[in-house]
């Protein structure tokens, strides 16, 4: 286990009661308010220096109200040192306005709009979604890209059409573990992996094996392709707590990740705990 801080690149808050989030209903146990006090219970012993705050599927008239909710809570507690909020990118050009107005809330480093529920696996790359990408370009932010391995093809191709901006990839691309799905997604994930402005979020996994009976053996192909593929420098630790607490708890990912980059130098599992994640949301620590 790390002994020194972590900061984790992936974290989810969220307040029902106060921002209207409709997926929640049919969510089980996710069903209800998780703060940063229940997220110092989960984390037990390790110790969490920073995290990034990732947009949690709020609707869509909730969003910019989830951004400025969040940087109030980082006046409070200053762990928080980013955010990726929503911006609804498939808007085209007309999008400027939304980022306009998350230009203003403090700690703005990264923007999201859910791709993984698209039917469409070419969605991403309908000529709107290519516009909104292009007002993004001008604000400086990076990409979450959060997939399903149904869409890998169409996210190489979306980031070879922007060099210039930073990609991140969400949950190592959420490949099909618990149906031994392990190709063509290894092989695309290499590819991804060719165009220099991705890093990839070492997060997400247990969940998309089976909830109940996942093992480490079960993961660790996908983890060490994500290795492989990205390399130490552009691959980052990334709880994804709440929502990952469905297949494992905080403590439990943070073994699994240990086990199976145990090879790794100290530097190595430096960069994959804190400096990749400094370096690609530019956080100030």
């Amino acid at each position: 286990m790390p002994s020194y801080p972590i900061i984790d690149s992936h974290l989810h808050i969220w307040r029902p009661d106060l921002l209207d989030m409709s997926w929640l209903k049919s969510a089980g146990k996710l069903n209800r308010g998780f703060t940063l006090q229940d997220f110092d219970e989960a984390r037990a012993a390790i110790e969490v220096e920073a995290m990034v705050f990732v947009e949690c599927d709020v609707d869509e008239t909730a969003t910019l109200a989830e951004a400025r909710w969040v940087a109030d809570v980082a006046r409070q507690d200053h762990r928080i040192r980013a955010i990726v909020a929503h911006a609804p990118i498939h808007k085209g050009d007309a999008v400027r306005g939304h980022l306009e107005q998350l230009r203003d809330i403090a700690l703005m480093k990264g923007v999201r709009r859910l791709l993984q529920q698209e039917a469409d696996a070419n969605f991403a790359l309908r000529p709107d979604f290519i516009d909104g990408l292009k007002a993004l370009s001008e604000f400086g932010w990076s990409f979450d890209i959060c997939i399903t391995y149904r869409q890998m093809e169409s996210t190489i191709e979306l980031v070879r059409r922007f060099p210039e901006m930073r990609f991140v990839l969400d949950h190592i691309g959420k490949p099909g573990i618990r149906e031994h799905r392990f190709q063509p997604w290894a092989d695309q994930m290499k590819e991804l992996a060719r165009s220099g402005n991705v890093v990839c979020k070492l997060s997400g996994v247990a969940t998309e094996a089976d909830h109940e009976h996942w093992t480490v053996s079960d993961i660790e192909p996908f983890m060490t392709t994500a290795l492989e593929a990205f390399g130490t420098k552009r691959l980052m630790f990334a709880g994804d707590w709440p929502v990952a607490t469905n297949a494992v708890s905080y403590v439990g990912w943070v073994h699994a990740v240990d086990e199976v980059m145990s090879k790794l130098s100290d530097s190595e599992l430096r960069a994959l705990y804190r400096d990749n994640a400094i370096e690609t949301y530019k956080l100030n620590v």
